[in-house]
């Protein structure tokens, strides 16, 4: 008798507590939720990662409940801390607190502005079609590089904007040929070349066209259809249709550059190429639409960052500050390469570490003005793309050491570690492409790596950005409810 009456006791002092509670976290003039109701599970969530997501009410008023019943065992502390019960109880009070800052989460997310709107379906679809694009860019890159690797990008002497189909007939392919064979890379490189290697070329040098202009219409209809449907805000509007405008334009600064490669070259003994700097142009664009499209689809699926506790939010405000430069120093030492491929450094000194019997070439500064040497000098440009591969290791390193020493969230730490191992598998496809005189596995495989190193900085850079003012206030709250 006494022990129900006691039970019973414990039972209203939960109720109570819970009803308290919810009371805090309901805003003014909301009806209180019947003690009677069901526990409610048809909320639907649509989100990414720890923090992102958008919450419907029913979720919360789920975790409200699932809170109450909670509630009850923290009435057992009225036994006594030094009981049995005691260390049990103080884990349910935690436990308790937890789930009171999910609903606090879920109450910032619903103050969020996002760039979808039309709610999760629209996200969803609009995520799935910008990261299709941003790996169909990935692909691109990649083709563009095995197509400078085979020689296959001064195979077709002229452009056009629309495009044009290839040779139908053994007339038109020996017409094509014809025009290749006034080019300088012909005659100073593949003069005596049969009809069937040409073909080879030419096809590759073709899909690397028609692939871009494919984008093209991949980005644009699509676009054009979330447009009509009202799923696009304005921010998001602006923002595709500068990448857009940009997509458009890497045709243009593609055919500058093949350009340069079909004129005489200035001596003799200079084999024809493209122009470094319109090839670090050509590189760098398509790296900027690739970063601008996978950055715009990771803020449609996460619109927060993972953000469990105000802790590991100032933790990740202060990876960011090394996370940053660290990113500037991947990007540059991407485009360095392009200087590489544009001059043929990687089939000289075909040795590491040492540059043939020297450490540092005696002419590395052999050129005037100055700095054209960074640009155009064969053994400048390998020897500064070495250090730059050597610093980007080092400082990715020096990152991954830095998050071990703080406490933030366990996916960003095993984010870091992966970019790590990335780094080093890049600098070591660099080393063994140089030694093996660039074969097109490894160069392509190389280009591949750079582009993923790249990715994954972008993708740590977005998720350790600082949550909403709406989310920090939440958290904050939740941290002084404790």
């Amino acid at each position: 008798m006494m022990g129900s009456r006691v039970a019973a006791a414990l039972l209203r002092r939960g109720r109570d507590q819970a009803s308290s509670l919810m009371a805090a976290r309901l805003p003014r003039g909301a009806p209180a939720p019947s003690p009677a109701a069901p526990r409610v599970r048809s909320g639907s969530v649509c989100g990414c990662g720890g923090g992102g997501g958008l919450l419907t009410g029913s979720r919360s008023t789920g975790s409200v409940f699932s809170a109450s019943r909670l509630a009850s065992f923290h009435a057992f502390r009225s036994i006594g801390s030094k009981t049995l019960m005691g260390q049990c109880t103080r884990k349910m009070t935690t436990t308790v607190a937890a789930m009171n800052s999910g609903v606090a989460n879920a109450a910032a997310y619903s103050g969020l502005k996002l760039l979808v709107t039309k709610g999760p379906q629209a996200q969803k679809a609009i995520g799935i079609w910008l990261f299709g694009c941003a790996t169909w860019v990935f692909g691109l890159v990649i083709l563009g590089g095995v197509t400078r690797l085979t020689r296959s990008g001064l195979s077709m002497t002229d452009w056009k904007f629309t495009g044009s189909l290839p040779p139908m007939s053994d007339e038109e392919w020996l017409l094509e040929f014809e025009k290749y064979k006034l080019s300088p890379e012909y005659k100073r490189v593949n003069k005596g070349m049969s009809l069937g290697d040409f073909k080879f070329i030419y096809w590759m040098e073709y899909g690397h066209r028609m692939w871009g202009r494919a984008l093209g219409f991949l980005f644009s209809v699509p676009f054009a259809y979330f447009i009509a449907k009202g799923y696009v805000t304005r921010q998001l509007g602006l923002r595709l249709s500068g990448l857009f405008a940009l997509g458009a334009g890497q045709g243009l600064i593609g055919w500058w550059m093949v350009k340069s490669g079909l004129e005489e070259p200035a001596s003799e003994y200079v084999q024809p190429r493209v122009s470094p700097y319109r090839l670090a142009t050509h590189l760098t664009s398509a790296f900027v639409i690739y970063c601008g499209i996978l950055w715009t689809a990771l803020s449609v699926v996460m619109p927060e960052p993972p953000a469990g506790s105000m802790n590991w939010v100032n933790s990740a405000a202060k990876i960011k500050k090394l996370a940053i430069p660290v990113s500037a120093v991947v990007g540059i030492t991407a485009i360095s390469g392009a200087f590489v491929a544009g001059n043929d450094a990687g089939h000289a000194y075909n040795t590491f570490p040492k540059m043939g019997d020297t450490w540092i070439p005696e002419d590395v500064f052999a050129m005037e003005p100055f700095i054209r040497n960074f640009f155009e000098n064969t053994s400048t440009v390998q020897l500064n793309h070495r250090i730059l591969a050597t610093t980007t290791l080092l400082s990715v390193g020096g990152l991954w050491l830095a998050a071990r020493k703080v406490d933030m969230h366990p996916a960003i730490k095993s984010l870091i570690g992966s970019t790590l191992g990335m780094a080093a598998l890049q600098v070591t496809l660099g080393i063994s492409t140089l030694l093996m005189y660039v074969p097109t596995s490894l160069g392509s495989a190389h280009q591949a790596g750079a582009l993923t190193l790249l990715s994954l900085m972008i993708l740590l850079t977005h998720t350790l950005r600082r949550p909403s003012p709406a989310l920090l206030k939440s958290l904050a709250s939740a941290v002084k409810s404790t």
